[in-house]
């Protein structure tokens, strides 16, 4: 489904991504491990086609087609969906507003029928009570006066009813107590199929105890220097990260 082919990214003169290589294939969910400033959030922009970035080498390739010249909006039109490490607020945009917006859209683009008021607020609150979000938070404007984990399960709740092929959370764990995560957990593993696909940034491996990738990979100095299975979040977790940098270093050297 999704490709990323020796990926060197760069903002201003610095080199952030230095040489990325992942292919995920449908139906599998991989998760990038890593210490502060090591690329992991930059490559969930530069996926998602956030601006501010500039691609010196490589390609990303969806569902068989670069994607590098879309923009945001196309992308998410294509199925690609980004759960913010720090969600934005959006005063003024009632949340019902925004997500009944964004069904229309992806529903135009995909060729398939308007859904109408009776139908969207069908789906909308059967979606909140799965979800476990409170139906009156969710009159508000698009994250507004929300607790961190208010944010992260309002996101589940996008998540949810857009339904995206490809979802990237970046950091959803970031902020939650344990209550909030095992929530937002459960949300994605409601989510996941075998026709959708997902990236998980994360540091940690607490996130990863309820939510179960089918691969890591451990990104250090804007490169992948470690690939394994699940059990790899437990030795990272016991050992950290110190012990990766020699090897992070080689790679370097030799690109």
């Amino acid at each position: 489904m999704l490709e990323i082919r020796d990926l060197h990214v760069s903002i201003g003169e610095s080199g952030i991504l230095n040489g990325v290589n992942l292919k995920i294939k449908r139906g599998e969910v991989h998760a990038i491990m890593g210490p502060n400033g090591s690329g992991k959030s930059t490559l969930a922009n530069v996926i998602a086609g956030k601006p501010g970035y500039d691609v010196t080498h490589g390609d990303i390739i969806y569902e068989g087609q670069s994607i590098l010249n879309y923009p945001p909006d196309q992308r998410a039109l294509e199925g690609i969906f980004l759960a913010f490490q720090y969600p934005v607020e959006l005063p003024g945009v009632r949340n019902r507003q925004f997500l009944k917006a964004a069904t229309d859209a992806l529903n135009k683009h995909n060729n398939q029928k308007e859904l109408n008021a009776r139908e969207f607020d069908k789906i909308y609150k059967e979606t909140i009570n799965q979800v476990g979000i409170d139906s009156e938070l969710m009159k508000r404007s698009v994250n507004d006066g929300f607790s961190g984990g208010e944010k992260k399960r309002s996101e589940m709740l996008q998540l949810a009813l857009l339904n995206p092929k490809f979802s990237i959370l970046d950091e959803t764990d970031s902020g939650l107590d344990i209550d909030a995560l095992k929530l937002v957990a459960e949300s994605f593993n409601r989510y996941r199929n075998p026709e959708n696909s997902a990236l998980l940034v994360t540091h940690y491996q607490r996130i990863l105890d309820y939510i179960t990738p089918d691969f890591i990979h451990v990104f250090m100095d804007g490169q992948i220097i470690l690939d394994g299975g699940p059990e790899l979040a437990s030795e990272l977790e016991a050992k950290g990260y110190k012990w990766l940098k020699d090897r992070a270093e080689q790679k370097v050297n030799k690109t």
